[in-house]
Parts: C-alpha cells; sequence; structure tokens
C-alpha cells in the first residue's frame, strides 16, 4: 500500500514537472483582452492601427487582442458624413476590457456668407464718423467690406452735439444710417497748454490733436480733459467751460520711471475670439473694445486669435516701453475645402486589388482620401474570382463608398479529344479508298 502511495505521489510530481517545464501551458486562456470601442453613431468603421476590425452596433464594437503580442498604439472611427475619430489606446490585462469613447460629428457644410457695408450721412454733412470707435472719415462716406452683425455709428461735429446709433448690416445688403446732429445752444473754448508740449488731447475720449492747442465750438459745462505722451503719466481732469469765454489749462506731466514693460490691447471682428500670446492663453475679445493686455515685456511678441466656425488668426507685434500697442483683427470664415472628397472599398472576401479608373491604388479594406469630385470606375481584381466594376460618384467634402460581394469563377469542363480524332481516321480513311479506285 505505502509502494503505491509513493508510487501515485511520484507521477504527480513528474506530472506536474512537464506542465510547469512548457512552454506557454500557465498561460493558456489567460493571453486576450478585448478592447471595446463605444461610439454615438452605429454602422461606424473602426481600425485598429490601420488595420480593419469591423462597425460600431447597438453603440460599440468589442475587438479581442492578444495580450502577448505587439501592443496596439491607436484606434480611428470612420464613417461618412461624420468627422473621424482618432485616439490612443490602453492595452487590456488578460481577461480585461479597456474602453474608447469616440464621438463623431456631422458634418455641416456653412452657407456662404458675404460682406455688407454702411452708407453714412449726416445734418449738416462733414461730420466725423466713427465706426466701432475707430474714425473712418467724413460724412457722407460709405463703409465697405462690413462683415455681418452689429456696430456702432458716431458722428461729431465742433459745435453740435455727438450723435450715435447702432447699424445692423447683413449679408450682401448696404445698409443706410442717418446721423441728425443737434446745434449747441452755447458754447465756449479751452486754451490748452502742457509740459512737455506736443502731448495729446482727448476731450470726452474724442482725440482733438496735440499740445498747445486751442478747442473752439465747446458746449459750455463740465468735461473731462485727458492729456498723453510718451514715457509720461496721463493727465486727467474735469474742466468747466466757460458760457461765450476762453479757459486756460497747464497741464504739468510727471515723467514715468524707467520701464521694460507696454500694453497691448486685442479686438477682434467678430468678438468672442481665444487669445494667445507667445501660446500662452489671455481670455476672449469682448464684443465690443478691446481686450487690455497688461506689463507685457518689450520686444517682438506673436498673438494669435482662435473663434469656433473662423480660420486662425496670427501676428507679429512690437510692444515697446509705456506704449500700448493695438492688435485688430477681421476674421474670416471657415470654409469647406472643394473640389475633392473621400472613398472607402470593401470587399467579400477581402484582399482584392482596386483600381481607381485603371490606376492601381491599394488592396481591400481600402480608404482613400483627397479624391476629384466626379464619377470615377472603381475595379476589383482577385485571383480566383471575377473582375468587379462599378462606377461611383465623389462628393465634395463627403465620403463615397464601394462594397463588392466577389464571385468565384467556375472552372468550365474540358471538351473531350474523341471527336477530332475520330474525324481525322475518317479522313483518311477516305483519302486511302480514292487513292486506290484511281486507275
Amino acid at each position: 500500500m505505502r509502494h503505491t502511495m509513493r508510487s501515485l505521489a511520484a507521477v504527480a510530481c513528474i506530472t506536474l514537472f512537464l506542465v510547469l517545464s512548457i512552454p506557454g501551458v500557465s498561460a493558456l486562456g489567460g493571453d486576450e483582452g478585448w478592447i471595446r470601442v463605444d461610439c454615438n453613431v452605429n454602422g461606424a468603421s473602426v481600425y485598429l492601427d490601420g488595420e480593419y476590425k469591423g462597425v460600431t452596433s447597438a453603440g460599440s464594437l468589442s475587438i479581442p487582442v492578444y495580450t502577448t503580442g505587439t501592443p496596439h498604439q491607436s484606434v480611428t472611427v470612420e464613417k461618412s458624413g461624420y468627422t473621424s475619430y482618432t485616439g490612443a489606446v490602453t492595452m487590456p490585462a488578460a481577461d480585461e476590457t479597456t474602453t474608447v469613447y469616440a464621438t463623431l460629428n456631422p458634418i455641416v457644410t456653412p452657407t456662404p456668407v458675404s460682406y455688407g457695408s454702411i452708407s453714412v450721412s449726416s445734418q449738416p454733412s462733414g461730420a466725423e464718423i466713427y465706426f466701432n470707435g475707430d474714425y473712418r472719415g467724413l460724412a457722407p462716406l460709405v463703409i465697405s467690406d462690413v462683415w455681418p452683425g452689429s456696430y456702432t455709428i458716431r458722428a461729431e461735429k465742433s459745435g453740435y452735439q455727438a450723435y450715435s446709433t447702432t447699424a445692423r448690416v447683413s449679408s450682401g445688403v448696404m445698409t443706410s444710417v442717418y446721423c441728425p446732429l443737434t446745434k449747441h445752444d452755447t458754447s465756449g473754448a479751452l486754451y490748452i497748454l502742457s509740459t512737455p508740449s506736443n502731448s495729446n488731447v482727448y476731450l470726452d475720449s474724442a482725440y482733438q490733436g496735440s499740445t498747445p492747442i486751442t478747442l473752439n465750438d465747446l458746449a459750455s459745462g463740465t468735461h473731462i480733459l485727458e492729456i498723453d505722451h510718451t514715457g509720461y503719466y496721463d493727465w486727467k481732469s474735469s474742466v468747466t467751460v466757460p458760457v461765450g469765454g476762453t479757459r486756460t489749462v497747464d497741464a504739468t506731466l510727471n515723467p514715468l520711471p524707467a520701464s521694460t514693460t507696454g500694453w497691448i490691447y486685442v479686438s477682434s471682428s467678430p468678438g468672442g475670439a481665444s487669445v494667445t500670446l507667445d501660446g500662452s492663453p489671455m481670455g476672449e475679445t469682448p464684443s465690443s473694445g478691446s481686450l487690455k493686455l497688461n506689463n507685457i515685456a518689450t520686444g517682438s511678441h506673436t498673438v494669435a486669435l482662435t473663434r469656433p466656425g473662423y480660420q486662425p488668426y496670427s501676428a507679429t507685434t512690437s510692444v515697446s516701453p509705456n506704449t500700448v500697442t493695438e492688435v485688430s483683427a477681421i476674421l474670416q470664415p471657415t470654409t469647406t475645402p472643394s473640389g475633392t472628397g473621400g472613398l472607402t472599398v470593401a470587399s467579400t472576401p477581402p484582399g482584392a486589388n482596386v483600381f481607381l479608373d485603371n490606376t492601381f491604388m491599394g488592396i481591400t479594406p481600402l480608404t482613400l482620401s483627397s479624391v476629384a469630385t466626379g464619377s470615377h470606375v472603381v475595379s476589383l481584381k482577385m485571383d480566383g474570382y471575377q473582375e468587379y466594376s462599378v462606377t461611383t460618384p465623389v462628393n465634395t467634402g463627403a465620403v463615397s463608398t464601394v462594397s463588392a460581394a466577389l464571385t468565384p469563377i467556375t472552372p468550365t469542363p474540358a471538351k473531350s479529344a474523341m471527336f477530332p480524332a475520330a474525324g481525322l481516321l475518317a479522313l483518311f480513311l477516305a483519302t486511302l479508298v480514292v487513292i486506290r479506285r484511281k486507275p
């Protein structure tokens, strides 16, 4: 009995040793995992590292992978009429699943939009016209190449009250703006001096010129006077214009300490654009006015603006000490590239040679991009199968699909050689009989 038990134990030990010695035995059933692709669109084609793996159904596609093989790097999800998704893949452990979430958005072709214009007149004529605060000239005038939207039109004329209104511009339409100006009931004047001289003068935020200067026909009462000069602190004060008289203002500006910074004012049409300075986010442009960037180091800088639906804008500007530099961007809408589309070709079985207009393009499954818009002949050739050919259209900005089930070639039965041989034999015998009958 003891001898038998010892024999069984020895057999068990030897068996265990052999099992552990066989390569891969410990990994049986444990070297496979799954990559699950969840997608908001059914019927989307899924590729692992460019290799077609199937289409999504009921919101997902599970792909078995070997965890001991070469790791997969990326997954791509595509469907005609939608944007494509490409992302990194995390390899699963044995008997585990990793999930990739792919969102495909419908491709929407933007409606073409064109510029409009604004025709501005004033009463009396000759008023200074400001478009969103920027001086454009004397009325009457036409402001061209205006992107559709709402804008502020301001008319100013010496001796008259300023007039401001909002102009709504539509695509391809000229908007008319009439600015009736009301004359000041009373007026006076300001004589403005400054130290240093040749300083910029602003009255109620409107630029008037440089010192020394006399401002006539001003409405009597209180006004805000600002004087600035490069390298000096701004001078600002409220001043009272006397009725029928002239008031003298002598402003002394204090010099700024040595500085190595300045300012950048960024505006855009339309507003709401994201602004970066040398690649760093700085905020968004307002719908009117400017985004102010403070304490910017002197020297050259790159200002970039982005807004969904519009082309990126970039400009290089130079900042001087204690100086405001302005960047004004008119954003252009994004347009869908014209003249090309995509073409996806699949076959059953896969592995067929693909010819586009008699030019070899690759092997199924195959996706071609930048195919010229129009009709094309797609041919599929594979040994043992009949050639498949079809004419398919390719539309601008869209992906066309060709899917073919190839038909096997049926071998033609060989004709029997018995009948030709019998015919030759009969001809020989007939010839022999004729020869013998000749005298």
